[in-house]
């Protein structure tokens, strides 16, 4: 972890002090950082500003914290939605790990015909919270992603899909004709030549606002032609077929970059 993370109620409300009771993190603290009493560390409130303080006592079970000062602003959030297939439980975690460090706003987590129904009685959903704490601390990030869970896929695509497409969405999917940098590059000669708007405004405006990514085996057709007939626009990311992760990271380095 790149910074620690604490809840509001682990803050003094009058004084500059804050304690951290985690075994997780207090084990970091020691074994991880090797910080003693006097060294400072970087810190975050959960939900808001990111900062330092200094160790001013350490016992086996907390650290307590003084000169606290949070005065930094977290990143901005990467303007766009992920639809993701639920993917097996081992492979959630990571996932949810990664978007949250490279800083996705909302996630939706939706079932798929190749979603196996065992995947939704997995003890990893009820732990969704500990891994966005994880993606948080390595990206030095204090607001998690909205997570929302969708288990009919139909009546999503229908009933909901349309008011949450404030812009574009594109569909990863291997058989697809456009490869995202295509898309892209259509997108650009599209534009007007506007000389007011600078150069990054007009990257951002071309990326899709909205990505469905599929799970192992990808999205099968009718999903593909469901989500198309939503507006929708199907690409693929080159010749290979990648798992997953490689795929949600692939896409979302479009943003970062």
């Amino acid at each position: 972890m790149n910074c620690i993370l604490l809840p509001a109620p682990h803050f003094a409300a009058t004084s500059a002090t804050a304690q951290i009771s985690s075994k997780a993190h207090i084990e970091h603290i020691n074994r991880v950082l090797g910080l003693s009493v006097g060294d400072s560390i970087k810190i975050g409130q959960l939900g808001g500003r990111l900062g330092s303080a200094v160790i001013a006592q350490m016992t086996p079970s907390t650290v307590f914290l003084q000169e606290v000062q949070l005065t930094l602003t977290p990143p901005p959030k990467l303007d766009v939605t992920v639809v993701l297939a639920l993917p097996r439980p081992k492979v959630l975690r990571r996932l949810i790990i990664d978007m949250t460090a490279l800083g996705v706003r909302d996630i939706i987590l939706i079932n798929s015909y190749r979603t196996q129904k065992s995947y939704w009685q997995s003890p990893m959903l009820k732990r969704l919270d500990e891994f966005v704490l994880e993606g948080l601390q390595q990206g030095v990030d204090t607001i998690a992603p909205s997570i929302r869970l969708q288990k009919r896929f139909k009546p999503f695509v229908e009933d909901e899909l349309p008011s949450l497409m404030t812009g574009r969405a594109v569909v990863a999917h291997p058989e697809s004709e456009l490869s995202f940098t295509q898309y892209a590059q259509q997108l650009a000669d599209k534009a007007t030549d506007d000389v007011s708007t600078s150069l990054l405004t007009t990257s951002k405006a071309l990326l899709p606002s909205m990505v469905f990514i599929g799970a192992e085996g990808g999205w099968i057709d009718y999903e593909v032609d469901l989500l198309c007939a939503k507006g929708c626009q199907t690409i693929h990311l080159g010749p290979r077929i990648l798992r997953t992760e490689a795929a949600v990271n692939a896409i979302l380095g479009q943003w970062v970059l």
